[in-house]
């Protein structure tokens, strides 16, 4: 029997076991030490593989659509930073400090790249530009992203200034990207053809990532300072925030005058955020903070927009069909 699209998939079910695992038997001491070396490994070869999958000629064609590729980016860096700025005398009242971090970060974090494209093509939108899209959401934020943290999320925590972390990025994930973007040439159509060997390396790294900091949280007691009204509280916010920059997205696309296609990929593009960009670069942006908190809000948001994002792509599909099932008629 075919799993329902809107039940959790096995790489959110192994999330799930990775911070039971971290709750129940967290590393500490050496062991934590291991792991983080592990993982930085792990986070730079992802980055370096991801440069040499992503094709240059993607990024340049993406020029042409230019409208579409604004709108993606102010709905991503714009609009959603600005919600969760203006939402947060409800939020503040709904879940803690540490939580409102990682719902910030949430807002500042670029596009889905593999989901965005799938639910767009699901939805018969404009797939060449959500391949664009999505692509360039991801490249820019690895510059936009650490500038945001600074300028919002570290203002509210009350920290230092983000220099440093701006140059952990740079080194730990902007440098290995360009590094497989220029080995692209010799190694492109390997890395092309080997798309188990990135699966594993992305979810591997995410995990690793997980587990670190969820054993870092659970030592300091996250689950003994985390209130369940917040945790329930943070969905809602989640949801909140999805719900909002969909109504934006949508109608918004209508306003400026692009047509079914169009709007579709801005949807499914401008209201999606990254698990796999964001939890490398919240390892690096929040070195000294509660990360178990930070990403709890990021993992989340993950789960509720595949499954809106499921529902909403076969209602798009299915409006799609009937509507050229009509003109057919029409025609006959």
């Amino acid at each position: 029997m075919k799993r329902p699209r809107f039940l959790p998939d096995n790489f959110m079910l192994l999330m799930i076991a990775t911070v039971i695992s971290a709750s129940l038997l967290p590393c500490s001491g050496t062991g934590a030490q291991i792991f983080n070396g592990v993982t930085n490994v792990a986070i730079c070869l992802l980055f370096f593989l991801h440069g040499a999958k992503l094709p240059r000629e993607a990024v340049v064609a993406g020029i042409t659509h230019w409208r579409l590729h604004l709108t993606v980016l102010a709905c991503t860096f714009v609009i959603l930073p600005l919600l969760g700025l203006l939402l947060k005398p409800m939020v503040s009242s709904l879940v803690t400090p540490e939580l409102y971090l990682g719902i910030l970060f949430v807002c500042v974090l670029p596009s889905t790249v593999q989901s965005s494209i799938a639910f767009t093509s699901v939805a018969r939108g404009n797939v060449p530009a959500a391949v664009c899209a999505a692509s360039a959401s991801n490249l820019i934020g690895i510059f936009l992203t650490p500038v945001l943290v600074g300028l919002m999320v570290v203002a509210h925590a009350g920290g230092a200034s983000s220099f440093d972390s701006i140059r952990n990025i740079a080194l730990q994930l902007l440098l290995p990207f360009v590094a497989g973007q220029i080995a692209r040439r010799w190694i492109g159509a390997r890395v092309d053809r080997a798309k188990a060997l990135l699966k594993v390396v992305d979810q591997g790294s995410i995990l690793l990532v997980v587990y670190t900091a969820f054993s870092e949280a659970v030592n300091q007691g996250l689950w003994q300072q985390l209130p369940m009204h917040s945790l329930l509280g943070l969905i809602v916010i989640d949801a909140l925030l999805l719900g909002l920059i969909m109504l934006i997205s949508t109608y918004g696309s209508r306003l400026l005058g692009f047509n079914k296609e169009d709007e579709i990929t801005i949807v499914f593009c401008g209201s999606k955020k990254s698990l796999a960009s964001g939890i490398p670069m919240a390892k690096i942006l929040f070195a000294g903070h509660a990360l178990g908190a930070v990403v709890l809000p990021l993992m989340l948001f993950h789960q509720i927009q595949l499954m809106v994002c499921a529902v909403l792509a076969q209602r798009y599909a299915r409006r799609d069909v009937a509507q050229s099932s009509e003109r057919k008629l029409r025609a006959g």
